[in-house]
């Protein structure tokens, strides 16, 4: 929750492949006081089956930036042996193309940002939500 002297996060993850939540990738949060302030790691957490992480630690006061890292290849590794289990036949060659992603964006006292991420195993896109 936002405060008048910090901002708060949330996020979710859409797999846009399968047009569902994405389920168990681990979400980590950094912030930093200050474009050439060191990063200072604050926690994380995983998205529900909602694709939602709902339990990101709080921002520091005085946070002006904040990345969000999101560790995609344990999800896509396990939803391509879902699926070879399901159809052997259907095979690719295992490679996850985009193994993290990492978003960070700026941020100011007071505000709220939810930052989506739309994931599909060869492309991605974010966008400050509501």
């Amino acid at each position: 929750m936002s405060t008048s002297t910090t901002a708060s996060v949330s996020t979710h993850i859409l797999d846009t492949s399968v047009g569902r939540p994405a389920e168990g990738v681990a979400v980590r949060l950094a912030a930093r006081g200050g474009r050439d302030a060191e990063w200072q790691a604050l926690g994380g957490s995983a998205t529900d089956a909602d694709g939602r992480c709902k339990d990101l630690p709080a921002l520091p006061e005085g946070t002006t930036h904040v990345r969000l890292d999101f560790a995609v290849e344990p999800y896509f590794e396990k939803k391509q042996a879902d699926a070879q289990q399901d159809a052997p036949a259907n095979r690719d060659s295992g490679a996850v193309f985009f193994p993290e992603v990492a978003i960070t964006f700026a941020v100011t006292a007071g505000e709220h940002y939810h930052v989506p991420l739309l994931l599909n195993p060869f492309g991605y896109s974010v966008y400050r939500g509501s």
